[in-house]
């Protein structure tokens, strides 16, 4: 079929296979150009590991330190007039380099919140590499099951406490307006947390222990953000925001339960970037073209895999003790997050403007950024060309023989 993208709101709802695979090379050849770390993982299991932060981990694990590396996601493959979903496009493309290199790469597809995807993982990990010395948490979904109760939540995302107003852009036509958004309610709150939080990741790392397939001194690392005062009100100091205070506090009592493996967790707090989750968030997108414009001046923008390879070499296996903040968090969104960056941020947002939105900002590359994720607007690619849709992911298809 021909492929092209097909934008609903702030999704798109088709992917390229081709253009995956050239996003994922992209980030492969980032890491291979680097030097080998010896010191970094060597059997990673990534809960969340299709897309985004989560597959530049598996990329950067794997072609950074030689890790052989499980990834668990959910994801759609081709259908009839359907494109596979984006995750799976890059997945296939990952094993694909990962085999030809002679990397092990094995992956599960399936509701991770679950006992039984969890207990599937588990089996694979103690029949292929025995333990995992890494476990990185990474999952982004709108909806959870909860394995055990049966409840079904749904996230949304807004204030606390009271409306809050601020601008926005609508990323297709470039019009900066006003938002209000009206704050959640107490049950809201409590569903997003259950989503976001960190009980899932508690859980798995209890299964995990459980059943013997940590490594001594094990680390575990999940992923948050704080960003500026602009972006707080629906963000930190909303419902996701209370939803990573809880994955945060899930920190310290997983480093109580890991002390007897000698082992540790950590929140990497990451860099604002355009993924599929922050697309959906307000006023998010506006603060991210303003930033992206200063950062890419400044010779200081890194993406997803730039991210992840500076968390695993300057952080996590870094020699002597990790470096963290007086909360014990990983800080990498240290460069975003410098005082004459976010000043200059903030001078931008007062001034800007549908009208001025394409010179102050980097609204174009975000839209490219935002197409990329779906393997779009790629050099090289034809995409006039009739594309072979059905990809396999080539651990799945020899599971299921």
């Amino acid at each position: 079929m021909i492929i092209q993208p097909k934008i609903r709101g702030f999704i798109c709802t088709t992917a390229h296979p081709d253009g995956c695979a050239q996003h994922v090379q992209e980030q492969i050849d980032y890491v291979k150009a680097r030097p080998k770390q010896t010191a970094g993982p060597k059997k990673v299991l990534i809960i969340g590991a299709s897309t985004g932060f989560g597959l530049a981990s598996r990329i950067a694990a794997t072609f950074g330190s030689g890790a052989a590396t499980v990834g668990v996601f959910f994801e759609k493959p081709a259908s009839g007039a359907r494109t596979a979903s984006a995750g799976w496009y890059n997945t296939a493309a990952f094993e694909q380099a990962a085999q030809q290199d002679g990397y092990y790469a094995s992956s599960l597809n399936g509701d991770a919140f679950s006992d039984e995807l969890k207990q599937q993982t588990i089996a694979r990990i103690r029949e292929d590499l025995g333990q995992v010395d890494l476990v990185v948490y990474s999952l982004a979904s709108p909806r959870r099951t909860h394995p055990r109760t049966g409840e079904t939540f749904s996230s949304v995302i807004k204030p606390i406490g009271a409306p809050y107003s601020n601008k926005t852009v609508d990323v297709n036509s470039g019009q900066v307006s006003e938002i209000t958004v009206e704050p959640a309610t107490e049950e809201e709150v409590r569903h997003t947390t259950a989503i976001m939080g960190g009980e899932d990741w508690i859980m798995w790392m209890d299964a995990l222990q459980e059943a013997g397939v940590l490594a001594e001194g094990v680390r575990t690392v999940a992923y948050s953000y704080i960003g500026p005062a602009v972006t707080h009100a629906i963000y930190r100091e909303g419902t996701i925001g209370r939803a990573k205070d809880d994955l945060e506090s899930s920190a310290h009592e997983l480093n109580n339960k890991l002390r007897e493996l000698d082992g540790k967790a950590y929140i990497s707090v990451n860099k604002a970037l355009v993924t599929q989750s922050s697309a959906a968030i307000p006023i998010v997108p506006l603060y991210v073209s303003l930033l992206y414009k200063v950062m890419k001046q400044r010779g200081v923008h890194e993406g997803c895999i730039e991210q992840m390879v500076r968390l695993l070499e300057d952080r996590l296996y870094t020699d002597g003790e990790v470096p963290v903040d007086e909360q014990g968090r990983i800080r990498i969104d240290d460069l975003e997050m410098r005082e004459d960056i976010q000043q200059e941020v903030a001078d931008l947002w007062t001034q800007v403007s549908t009208d001025n939105l394409d010179n102050i900002s980097d609204i174009a590359g975000y839209r490219s950024e935002f197409l990329r994720l779906f393997g779009f607007g790629l050099e090289g690619i034809n995409y006039e060309a009739d594309t072979e849709a059905d990809v396999p992911v080539l651990s799945l298809a020899q599971e299921s023989k």
